[in-house]
């Protein structure tokens, strides 16, 4: 991936994600800082929770950007802290144990199966009105090999295992700039 952010705009980012939640939480009103330099710029972005011990604990995020990534990450991190359907909200106790991870997401390309590269690439696929996508860290976290993350790409999508062979299955490959908290809270 081309698209680069300085340390210190990583670590405003992960302060927005956090502080977000936090104000969330707290139900008061957090106005991050204004962005300025690659902060302006406009791109996917997922907001992953861990907990300290590693486990999953949210992950939501939008596959264009629709406004400057400081706006986007604070979006998306609520989203993921709060409206992940396969978990419970995240609660005020919880906040000191999370881990916050940030992916921000190439544009996407048309790709062949073949093509992809587990840990390299992400996958999106869409087939009628099912998609799914999956996050290149996942394949390397799960240590799939690539038929298996497409596979998993599938079933993310709601779709059956192999639906990557089917010609009406859309298969997208990107990449992504992935950061994360060093030492929460």
């Amino acid at each position: 991936m081309d698209f680069v952010l300085t340390e210190e705009e990583k670590k405003t980012l992960l302060q927005v994600a956090r502080q977000s939640v936090t104000s969330y939480l707290e139900g008061s009103t957090f106005e991050p800082p204004r962005p300025t330099g690659h902060l302006l710029s406009r791109a996917g972005v997922f907001v992953t929770i861990h907990t300290t011990k590693g486990n999953l604990r949210g992950c939501i995020g939008q596959l264009f950007g629709k406004a400057n990534l400081i706006d986007t990450v604070k979006e998306v991190a609520i989203s993921s802290a709060f409206h992940d359907p396969r978990f419970t909200p995240v609660r005020r106790e919880e906040l000191k144990d999370l881990v916050f991870e940030i992916s921000i997401l190439s544009p996407f390309q048309l790709a062949k199966p073949e093509e992809v590269i587990p840990g390299t690439h992400g996958i999106y696929l869409k087939n009628g009105f099912f998609s799914g996508l999956l996050l290149p860290q996942v394949a390397t976290e799960q240590g799939w090999n690539r038929l298996e993350f497409l596979d998993h790409g599938c079933r993310k999508a709601g779709l059956s295992p192999g639906c990557w062979q089917d010609p009406d299955t859309e298969l997208y490959t990107f990449t992504a700039l992935v950061f994360k908290e060093q030492n929460p809270s």
